[in-house]
């Protein structure tokens, strides 16, 4: 069997603006530790994986900057794609780029795909790695799609949910049957989820034998499915190598994709699923709050990064983010707000509200202020 990671890194950050921008989006930031979210990715995934069978599926903004960051990464196995279509299609176009890679050496069958992605939080990496095992030991002896599933320790909002069943092994009581996917619940939801004691947060890993998931896609997005062999064809033709050309011949396919996610398009249809329940600590790098978890903070619960002074400041994250000498940032009888300052820009939003910040850099795109994205 041969095992291959798709890191799935396209994603443009919005609820981490203005540090997130289009040419350095979150996952080539800082914000666990002293390296970006990608390389942290990367750096678990080799646990498992070695680094040449790990590919990086991203966009032709972001191309060049992951390229310039990942410096010891195989220039060869980062592929941008022509245009945004979030991840069904990303991942179709990630498979036939797959298959004509591997194709000639190893049936499908014995291709072992693992999906990851490129803004979490996880520790210890030794647990990860053994879920990860599990994943793909019950993947290649079952012609099924796993996915990883996060124990809940807050009923939170932002995240999917997966309802599951009965556990299909007795002793460990790790790997279950998934009843459905659950979109982001209101409040109250999201509390009876907890309650209940079989949901689990959607972590967005997914593991397939490759035969397995063409069989899924041809009977659930056929629309998708009907393209993976055409773009197969081109990656071949061109030796799996990017370039212009490549990009010019894919341009029309990728154009006629449908924008879903995988979620919609596949795993909420499929009866052909099972969740391995999660062996360590995760959390999604999502937007602001989530250094609220990840970060250390001050006496009085503040996440308090850059040259900043805090008085009377309790609950808050202020995140000074400028290059400028001595720009010093000042909060005074503040609570529960989140404060980020950039060279250009500056965010001041309650905490509970970090959510909508996406919709800062939207007004920014109608109002054709590109210089802030």
């Amino acid at each position: 069997m041969k095992k291959i990671a798709i890191l799935l890194a396209g994603g443009s950050g919005e609820r981490f603006w203005p540090v997130s921008r289009l040419k350095k989006p979150k996952q080539l930031l800082p914000l666990n530790s002293n390296k970006p979210l990608i390389e942290e990715a990367i750096e678990r995934i080799t646990t498992v994986i070695p680094l040449n069978d790990i590919y990086i599926f991203t966009n032709l903004i972001t191309y060049e900057p992951i390229k310039e960051v990942l410096h010891y990464f195989p220039k060869e196995n980062i592929i941008p794609e022509p245009l945004k279509r979030n991840t069904a299609p990303a991942l179709a176009y990630a498979m036939s780029f797959i298959l004509s890679k591997y194709g000639q050496q190893y049936k499908n069958e014995e291709i072992l795909v693992g999906v990851f992605t490129s803004d979490q939080k996880i520790d210890p990496i030794d647990k990860f790695q053994q879920t990860i095992e599990v994943a793909f030991e019950y993947v290649s002896k079952n012609p099924k799609i796993a996915t990883i599933g996060i124990v809940p320790t807050r009923p939170d909002t932002a995240f999917g949910y997966i309802e599951v069943g009965n556990a299909l092994d007795s002793e460990t009581k790790i790997l279950y049957e998934v009843q459905r996917f659950r979109e982001k619940p209101d409040f109250e939801t999201a509390k009876k989820y907890i309650e209940q004691g079989n949901y689990y947060w959607n972590s967005g890993m997914f593991f397939w034998r490759l035969d397995t998931f063409l069989y899924e896609s041809q009977r659930y997005m056929p629309l998708i499915f009907e393209k993976i062999f055409s773009l197969k064809a081109i990656f071949e033709e061109y030796k799996n190598f990017y370039t212009d050309q490549i990009i010019e011949k894919i341009l029309p396919i990728f154009d006629s994709f449908p924008d879903i996610s995988i979620d919609y398009a596949l795993m909420e249809k499929t009866k052909n699923i099972v969740l391995v329940k999660s062996q360590f600590d995760w959390d999604d790098i999502g937007s602001w709050d989530a250094l609220d978890r990840t970060k250390q903070k001050d006496g009085n619960g503040n996440v308090n990064f850059g040259n900043n002074l805090l008085i009377e400041t309790s609950n808050s994250i202020v995140f000074n983010n400028t290059t400028c000498d001595g720009l010093k940032v000042c909060l005074v009888g503040m609570e529960n707000v989140v404060v980020v300052v950039t060279n250009d820009a500056v965010l001041v939003c309650a905490k509970e509200q970090v959510q909508k910040v996406k919709k800062c850099v939207e007004e920014l795109k109608k109002n054709s202020e590109d210089k802030y994205l």
